[in-house]
Formats: structure tokens, sequence, C-alpha cells
């Protein structure tokens, strides 16, 4: 690749050919503000409206200041990014766009994490030249995200990520000058679009616009209701990203400290997600297990391949796009539904607590799985099994309003039986760990011999799309990993037409997993940090005893003793679901 060579504030900066302004210097180390502009080359995102014009600088030659974020370099290119003309404009674009935003920064979803509102302090502005009319919109709220749209600022990012990232369309501009807004079709409520509820534009909005529903007051009135009895599951993805919230560097293992933060908030029961997800396996790998034996057989209409439906996102999005693939998706619920079923069902029990006074709430990195928590499947009675979720980011602010000092905490363990989980539990979190963890297991069930290696490196990695071909027996298994709905969207047309053959895929709508998911800390932007969390979580599974499903102990025991055999009579009861045709709907 050609290399250009330039100079950014009198400094000499080599970059390839087709590199903006923008990322010469940020890769030089010169930073240049910016606020619509965002690019994360590991999931092909790449947002160059130039709407904002923050990151405009001088180009020698040039008789008007260019946006350096679609501006591509040339040899011997001269570049200012601190000139007083700059600064004053860049100051002004600030100015002009504060005048049309609202002031409620205290009680804004993204307080303390605005980028506008981190320009802001970086210019130092401290009064308003400009007052303009403020235009107004409706808040809307929906069971996962709200959305205050009159806090839009243009940038896009969110139809960039919704439209080309995920394909699904919802968000887009609309209107003309003065009231133009990204927003839904005939300002829908998102719960009336095809909206998946992934997050994926709340983890890109610059600004107050888009931010996940807050569940903190719910979880604050039922821990002092002494009637109450409420008990706490975490995934996995959670335990090495919540420290960041806390000046913990990216892929910390907290889980010892976030147990004991649960613990002093008052919960009467900690438990780990990863519990029920050593279950989920028991279950779908026997899923797989027993389509592949009468596809072996020779029985026809066997369905073909095997779809993961872990991730509520993808669910929603294979019944809003897919329909005719329902029955190719596993019945196994989600790790979390499971775990609320079972403490609903069985563990209640046998505490001699009343499931109606029960509170089971969930900590999630996901905020479709607020969504996912609210589907009238997984209540009973009107009482669902999971009351309802939390993010990470919602934990964190909890621990600081609650002023517990996270960073001195002493490890603690969760509750047990609960809280004991095996390696294949912990992969759950990031991109291929569920197809690993349930491969782990297959194979041992269908070849009757103990794995000497558990660790399937090809389903591993951040492409978007991988293959793994595993013999089982006499049977190549050929497997597939999909991270992000719109690789999805292309791997089920592809399966659809003949084009490509599956005996099961992996589908996770975050880009990188769990780990990449709508509700964790954010990133800005910076995808070597959803990285950095999925390598901590692989590390979690090297470090444990067990790294198969079917060797869990407790899991064990708990079938013995409560669930008789995996995929029977009372697990179907307990722990399969069905799926809802929505496309026409």
């Amino acid at each position: 690749m050609r290399m250009i060579r330039l100079k950014i504030d009198g400094k000499i900066v080599l970059a390839p050919e087709g590199t903006t302004i923008l990322n010469a210097a940020l890769k030089a180390g010169i930073h240049i503000p910016h606020l619509c502009y965002m690019q994360m080359d590991d999931i092909g995102y790449k947002n160059n409206c130039a709407s904002c014009r923050v990151c405009v600088v001088e180009v020698k030659g040039m008789n008007r200041l260019l946006p350096s974020c679609t501006t591509p370099i040339v040899e011997g290119m001269e570049v200012v990014t601190n000139s007083l003309q700059v600064m004053q404009k860049r100051r002004m674009v600030v100015e002009l766009m504060l005048s049309d935003h609202p002031k409620d920064c205290l009680i804004c979803g993204k307080n303390g994490e605005c980028e506008l509102q981190k320009l802001a302090i970086s210019f130092g502005l401290r009064e308003m030249r400009f007052e303009g009319k403020e235009a107004v919109h409706d808040m809307q709220h929906s069971i996962s995200i709200t959305r205050d749209i009159t806090k839009c600022i243009m940038c896009r990012r969110c139809e960039t990520m919704c439209g080309d990232i995920q394909t699904c369309g919802i968000l887009t501009g609309i209107d003309r000058g003065f009231n133009v807004v990204v927003n839904t079709a005939f300002n829908r409520n998102l719960i009336e679009t095809d909206c998946t509820f992934c997050g994926q534009c709340v983890a890109v909005c610059p600004v107050g616009a888009l931010y996940e529903t807050d569940n903190s007051f719910k979880l604050s009135r039922d821990l002092i209701n002494p009637n109450k009895k409420v008990i706490v599951q975490v995934a996995p993805a959670v335990r090495v990203a919540i420290g960041e919230l806390f000046g913990i560097p990216a892929g910390t293992n907290s889980t010892g400290k976030m147990v004991t933060a649960l613990k002093k908030l008052g919960f009467d029961g900690v438990f780990d997600t990863n519990f029920a997800a050593d279950i989920t396996i028991m279950e779908e790998a026997t899923e797989l297990k027993h389509r592949l034996d009468d596809y072996l057989a020779g029985k026809q209409d066997v369905k073909l391949p095997l779809y993961t439906s872990c991730c509520p996102s993808w669910v929603r999005f294979a019944e809003l796009n897919f329909p005719e693939i329902l029955d190719n998706l596993s019945t196994t619920r989600s790790p979390q539904q499971i775990f609320g079923s079972l403490a609903k069902h069985v563990w209640a029990e046998k505490m001699g607590i009343d499931k109606k006074d029960l509170v089971c709430v969930s900590i999630m990195p996901c905020i479709s799985k607020k969504y996912e928590a609210s589907r009238e499947e997984f209540t009973v009675e009107q009482n669902p099994d999971v009351d309802y979720s939390l993010t990470t980011r919602e934990l964190g602010r909890i621990l600081k309003q609650y002023n517990i000092d996270f960073n001195s905490l002493q490890e603690s363990e969760f509750d047990s039986p609960m809280g004991k989980s095996t390696g294949a539990a912990d992969i759950f979190g990031r991109t291929g760990g569920v197809m690993e963890a349930a491969s782990r297991t297959l194979y041992e069930w269908a070849t009757g011999t103990k794995l000497e290696d558990v660790d399937f490196i090809p389903m591993r990695g951040f492409e978007e799309v991988r293959v793994a071909e595993v013999k089982v027996g006499n049977e190549v298994l050929r497997l597939a990993v999909v991270h992000g709905l719109g690789a999805a969207r292309k791997v089920v047309e592809k399966i659809k037409a003949g084009e490509e053959n599956f005996h099961a895929v992996e589908v996770m709508a975050c880009k990188g997993g769990c780990v990449g998911g709508g509700g964790q800390p954010y990133h800005h932007g910076n995808f070597d940090i959803v990285k950095t969390r999925a390598a901590a979580i692989q590390n979690i599974d090297y470090h444990k005893e067990i790294r198969t499903s079917h060797n869990n102990r407790y899991v064990i025991d708990l079938y013995r003793e409560s669930l008789g055999k995996p995929y029977g009579v009372m697990t179907h009861k307990l722990f399969h679901t069905h799926y809802i045709d929505r496309k026409n709907k």
C-alpha cells in the first residue's frame, strides 16, 4: 500500500493512501475534536456524514476550512489543527449546537457520558452567546430503550448502526430544516416497529437522545420492601466490564468484588447466570443431538441447521424477518430465562418461598434482555419468571448512589448451588462461545469419549462469519458462528438459497457477542475494549477446573433430584419455549 507523507501541526506524518486527515492525525497522536464521526474498522462501521463540522482544520492552499473526517490526505499536504481561525470556528459550531439543545444535563440519561457535554467542557463554555428556539419532541419510552429526540444532534451514528450494520432500518432522518431529527417512520414507538432492541443505537449515540430504560428505582423499591425476597443473577460479560465504571482497566475480572457489592446492596441471594448457561447447554446440546440422529437416520423434514436462541434480539429479528426459519431455532430458552424459571418454580419451592413474593432481577450486558423478560411466554399467572433486567451501566450507577467503594471491596463467592458453573458457561459472553460450549458437550455425548482438548479455536475471532468443521464419530459437522444482525441476514439468505449448508449456527446480535452488548460501559468507538473483554472471558474459561457443562456436579444433582433427564417432560415445561411470526403483525 502506498504511504502518503504530510505535515500536521508541523509534524511529519506517514499514513496509507486513502486515509482521512482525522485518522492520520489520531494515529499520529494528534487529537482533533470530533462528534459525528466514529469508525470501527473491526466491524465495518464508518460514519462519515461530516454533519457536525467540529473537526474542521486548515489545509495550506485552500481558502476554506475542511472537515478532517472526510478529507483524504494527499502527498505534501500541510495541515493546521489548532490555528486561531480553527479554534474560533469550532467553538462557534459547538455554541450553535448548544443553542438548540436542552439544558437539563443533570437529569439526562447520558449525563457524564455525553460527548457534546465533554466538548463544551473542553472548550471552556460558560455562557450562551446564541439563544435560539429549541425544537421540542415528545419523549418515548419502550420496555428497553428511551428516546428523547429533542436532544438529537443529527450525527446519524444510530442510523448507520441500525441501517448499515444491523440492517433493521428503523431509524432515519426525517423532516426538514430546523425540525430535522433522526426518528422512526411516523414517529412510532419502537415496540411498534421492527426494532430488535439490540441497543447498538444507544451504544453509539453521543448524546442523550437514546438510552436504556432505567429500572434502578424498581430495584431500590423492592430491596427495601420487607415483604419481598429479592435475588439477582449476573451474566458472564458483566464481570469483565463492570470495573471500567470505577476506573479499573477493561477486561479485568471483577467477579469477586461484584458479588460482594451486590450482597452489600441487600439482595437475599446473589447467583450466577452461568449456572443456567450450563443448563442451556444440557438442553440445547441434547436438542441438537436428537435432530442430528433423526437426520442421520434418514428421517424427512428434519429442521437443520439448528440456530441458537440465547440472544433475544436475534430471536426477534428472526420472528420479524424470517418466520419461515422459526422451526429451526432451538426451543431452549436463554440462560436468563432458564434461571428465572428455575428460581420461581423449583428453587422458591425448595426454600419455602411463595413465588409471588420472590423478585428475580438480572444484571445483563444487554438492553434487549429487558424486552425478553417482558415476553408473555415467560410469564405464569401474571408473574414473570424474570421480573426485570438492569444493564451493566445501571448497576454501576446504583453502586455509586449507594456509596459503595467498588475498588476497595474484598472478594466473595456467588451463593450456592446456583452460583457454581463451568468454563463453558463463561464463554457464553463472547461471540462463538455458545457454539463452542455446545460442541464440547455434544462431542463427548455422541462419541462416549473424553475430549483431550476442549478448545475449538476456529470458532473464535472477530470475523463476522466463522465456519468450523468438527468430526463427531464418522460425521463431520459444519458449524457457523455469526455476530451482527446484518451478517446474520446474509447467512440466512445464503442458507435459504442453497448456497450454504450448516448443521448448526450461532447468532449474536452485537459485534463481539455479549461483551459488546448495548448495556455495557460505553467504548466510544474503541473496539479494542470489546476485544479485551472477550479475551478476559476466555481467560476465565482457561482457569476453570471444569470446562464442560455436562460435568457441573451441581447441575447433575439438579437433574437427578428435580428435573429428570435433559430435554425431558419437566425441562420442556420449564426451559423451552416457542416463537411468534411477527412479520405481518
